[in-house]
């Protein structure tokens, strides 16, 4: 059973940014449940897979340095613990990943074009579709079976579950590993980090109802890994129940007892969220109105999806936060979603006359602040809203 626990209000498409502002975009109702039988977590709204990924999709994985790092170790742990024959990526991205593998044993999925293209220029066989039991069968025409599967940040944002690891089964080998990488609704929930939900991220997990879900297919989980990535992230190694080529370490039952230790599966605590967020709400623009009394100047640091939710729930304007600086190509000279807020182009002076800046992309707190740091010596201060809202020192 669904139980409703958080409204966020009206919000905009995450990744809609506009060349010009305005007013009349889509917008939908974002609110969250839980569901008491399966203990996960959803939003109630499901935008169609061909509003939200297209060919002006503006996120790119190896915009950031963290994300690059990240995925060359991976890559590295994946060479040597399971020396894949053949890898398959489920939401190839621009290839951070997928790129440190060589080409006749790699193959994407990315159903936004202008990504797919990237790989696909540098020779890599990529399928420019989205994910689903159709173009499993046609992969497994082509390639029979693979040994790996690995997906960030993708599956979550796919509605149809049962389609998602339906199709998964069909190509996996006997013996083959699925990894699974998304934000930790466990430390989503501690860090009252609210912005992890929006239209793309249909669900968040937890390794609770991740395990629930996978029993249907037959499959579990037989190690997990914490990352710092994205404010916190789970990497789930999964295998088929009959492969006994891998134990199940006990990292697997730390992290469910950390979780039920949290209360992640009853309701009571997802409604002290909701309690926690609406105090958060408060805080906020309680500083950022204390800021602009004082006639102090704030920019947003990073125009990421997460701060359009922030941003809407919040309903802050151009008022409060003059412009955004980001480094994504697809996102300058646009508006964020909802908002008439600029974002500049990231350059060296770009912080220059202003006092404050509003970490949107707080999940690079160190790499931003590390960055920053002739800024910080000269004065300006970062705002962050997680765990709460507050200016660092």
């Amino acid at each position: 059973m669904n139980k409703f626990f958080l409204n966020l209000g009206v919000q905009p498409l995450a990744n809609n940014f506009q060349k010009k502002y305005s007013a009349n975009q889509p917008r939908y109702n974002l609110k969250l449940y839980f569901n008491t039988k399966s203990k996960m977590v959803s939003i109630s709204k499901r935008i169609p897979s061909s509003v939200m990924f297209n060919s002006k999709y503006p996120y790119r994985s190896s915009m950031s340095s963290t994300m690059r790092t990240s995925f060359k170790q991976l890559s590295n742990e994946i060479k040597i613990k399971f020396n894949p024959k053949l890898l398959l990526e489920i939401g190839s991205n621009d290839g951070a990943l997928l790129t440190h593998f060589d080409k006749d044993i790699a193959i994407g999925v990315e159903p936004c074009k202008n990504l797919a293209k990237i790989t696909k220029a540098k020779k890599y066989y990529t399928y420019d579709d989205y994910w689903d039991f159709k173009l499993s069968s046609k992969i497994k025409k082509k390639f029979k079976e693979v040994d790996l599967i690995y997906s960030a940040n993708t599956l979550t944002h796919i509605s149809n579950l049962k389609d998602v690891f339906k199709s998964i089964n069909l190509i996996l080998s006997e013996e083959g590993v699925l990894i699974i990488e998304d934000p930790s609704l466990l430390e989503c929930i501690n860090n009252n980090a609210y912005d992890q939900f929006y239209n793309e991220h249909i669900y968040v997990f937890s390794a609770i109802a991740l395990k629930n879900l996978l029993k249907r297919f037959d499959l579990e989980i037989f190690d997990i890994k914490n990352l710092p990535t994205h404010g916190g992230s789970l990497r789930y190694f999964i295998k088929r129940k009959k492969n006994k080529k891998f134990n199940i370490k006990v990292s697997v039952k730390k992290q469910i007892y950390k979780e039920i230790e949290n209360g992640l599966d009853k309701f009571s605590s997802y409604k002290h969220f909701a309690i926690n967020i609406n105090k958060s709400k408060s805080l906020f623009l309680e500083i950022l109105n204390k800021i602009k009394k004082n006639n102090k100047k704030i920019i947003g640091y990073g125009a990421t999806a997460k701060s359009v939710t922030v941003l809407n729930y919040c309903n802050i304007d151009n008022n409060l936060i003059k412009n955004f600086t980001d480094t994504t190509p697809e996102k300058i000279n646009t508006f964020l979603p909802g908002k008439n807020i600029k974002i500049l182009k990231y350059k060296k002076n770009i912080l220059n006359g202003y006092d404050y800046a509003f970490l949107g992309a707080w999940n690079f707190r160190r790499e931003i602040i590390n960055k920053e740091k002739k800024y910080v010596k000269k004065g300006l201060k970062f705002i962050t809203h997680v765990p709460f809202p507050r200016i660092l020192k």
